[in-house]
């Protein structure tokens, strides 16, 4: 009798340890600012974003990760998805895969460059980024649609309808909009690379300038959001 008391009483011991090691196990998991999920950004691009012809540590891209790191108390990752050649074909269909996967709170889409320099149809391009905006947005995302412009070459009706899909599509969708991704940079000197389509080194801060101001009130409703 005496021995199953002394058992009994050191398995309560044991049991309340056990108890108040978990208690304290849940508390810290709520309270600790590393218990929180990491935010995350998708980059949907092409060379642009894939850092063409520029070292990864300097390209735009990378940039924007230092940047949040400086600048934002909230956790965030940037997972760069972006394709050199890629077209908005492509990226609707690599998409849905990359949102099951890293759930996105914001998707960046810079595609259409390639499209308009291949002479693609304005109706197909805007179909296509039509459907990135919506997949984005069902799955829960904040979208910044990244506008482009091309060369005059397929005629000026063409030049004009691309032109004005990217803030027809952000209105449409009620998405953030860069206006011209390469505002500032196309017609600069030193700014773009040997082919006239690339930007250099010298011009991946000003991409991230171009971006920053049109993403910031993204971060700051999605930080918002889950308060």
């Amino acid at each position: 009798m005496v021995v199953n008391s002394v058992v009994a009483s050191i398995t309560t011991v044991f049991s309340r340890q056990r108890s108040t090691v978990l208690l304290f196990w849940l508390l810290a998991c709520l309270v600790l600012p590393g218990a929180a999920a990491a935010r995350t950004i998708l980059v949907m691009g092409d060379s642009l974003s894939a850092a063409y012809g520029v070292e990864t540590e300097i390209a735009w891209v990378n940039l924007l990760r230092e940047r949040l790191e400086e600048h934002d108390h909230e956790q965030w990752q940037v997972v760069n998805a972006s394709i050199s050649g890629e077209t908005t074909d492509g990226g609707a269909r690599r998409l849905p895969a990359l949102l099951d996967k890293h759930q996105p709170d914001i998707v960046i889409i810079e595609l259409g460059g390639n499209d308009g320099l291949r002479g693609f149809q304005p109706p197909v391009i805007r179909d296509n980024l039509s459907a990135m905006i919506k997949a984005s947005q069902q799955a829960g995302a904040r979208v910044l649609l990244v506008g482009m412009q091309i060369p005059p070459n397929y005629g000026a009706s063409y030049t004009r309808l691309f032109t004005e899909m990217y803030p027809n599509l952000s209105d449409q969708y009620d998405t953030a909009l860069v206006p011209f991704f390469l505002d500032g940079i196309y017609n600069g000197d030193g700014l773009m690379q040997d082919d006239g389509i690339h930007p250099t080194s010298e011009a991946q801060p000003l991409l991230l300038e171009n971006v920053w101001p049109h993403l910031q009130p993204l971060l700051q409703e999605t930080a918002s959001a889950s308060r």
